[in-house]
């Protein structure tokens, strides 16, 4: 048998065939074009999959069920995406929509973010592991908890918004309307922003730095590699923006061991692609503040493993 895993974002519609291995057979995309409402992107998604059915030589008859990963407030146990601000959703029966049009096969839901973290949790980095939390660093930071195999997301299906928890009493202001929130530090935007920053007080103070002739003094052209790629290049500035950053990126991550103590702490996102620049110095700063620094084991923090793919094979999971 073989599953439907579909990757709902704002902007492309990612759905991948995936085998009981876990593994993606065959995937493709179309423009979500979030504009045009809620019906047609449910019929995009059942229009691409049987055509990803058929490029395998299958039918609805090898598919035991389909999942999907969607932005918002997904209620797992009804089918209902409750809410969602960048896709038209309120209240929409998603699964019994899809499933419609799938020839009543199965359809499970479940908030992007958590499917990805159960993704990693049954074939990724965090696979095997009873207790594992994963956050993604891009535009937003996002995370999803996995807790003896199963996705938690409290009594009403909006928990573990990780990227909402204050660490700056007062700070940045944060796209939910709080301040000081974790994701405007720590998210590839919270990163640009401090690069921004930055460059704006070195300008004031006459102080030279490689990241302004990086982006020929167009702060619009500041993006999450700015800081890292001046560093490694020995501009000081830049190694005060990283540490900065990774300083910030600590406080979440040691608030969320103590208070889960996972087996597994996985990251994903672009930042990731830095490498030890980012997790050597995360490690440090990190141990400094946990709870458990002098227990044994202690969790394991690793880079998240199916990258692009997480969603496509989290929604495919979602019933395992």
């Amino acid at each position: 048998m073989v599953y439907i895993g579909v990757d709902l974002g704002g902007t492309n519609i990612a759905i991948g065939i995936v085998n009981e291995k876990f593994e993606i057979i065959k995937k493709g995309s179309v423009p979500t074009k979030p504009e045009r409402g809620a019906d047609p992107i449910i019929e995009d998604m059942a229009a691409l999959s049987l055509k990803l059915l058929d490029e395998c030589g299958l039918t609805l008859d090898d598919v035991e069920y389909a999942g999907v990963a969607t932005p918002g407030t997904a209620n797992s146990e009804t089918g209902v995406v409750e809410y969602s601000n960048n896709i038209p959703f309120l209240r929409y029966p998603m699964a019994d929509k899809l499933s419609k049009l799938l020839g009543g096969k199965p359809v499970h839901i479940e908030n992007d973010a958590n499917a990805a973290a159960k993704a990693e949790a049954v074939a990724g980095v965090a696979k095997d592991a009873k207790y594992s939390v994963m956050i993604t660093l891009g535009t937003g930071l996002g995370g999803g908890i996995v807790l003896d195999g199963k996705v938690y997301s409290g009594f009403n299906f909006a928990g573990a918004e990780l990227g909402h928890m204050v660490i700056q009493t007062g700070g940045r202001p944060c796209t939910c309307g709080r301040k000081g929130c974790w994701e405007a530090y720590s998210s590839a935007t919270g990163l640009v922003n401090i690069t921004k920053d930055r460059i704006r007080e070195a300008r004031a103070a006459g102080r030279k730095t490689a990241m302004e002739d990086m982006i020929g003094g167009d702060l619009d052209k500041v993006s999450a590699r700015t800081a890292f790629t001046a560093m490694k290049a020995g501009d000081k500035l830049a190694a005060e923006v990283v540490d900065e950053y990774i300083s910030y990126l600590a406080v979440g991550v040691a608030n969320i061991i103590n208070i889960f103590q996972p087996n597994v702490l996985s990251i994903g996102g672009g930042i990731c692609n830095e490498g030890e620049y980012l997790t050597k110095p995360l490690l440090e700063k990190v141990w400094q503040e946990t709870y458990s620094r002098e227990g044994t084991p202690q969790t394991d923090i690793k880079i998240a493993k199916l990258g692009n793919d997480a969603g496509i094979i989290g929604a495919a999971v979602l019933a395992k």
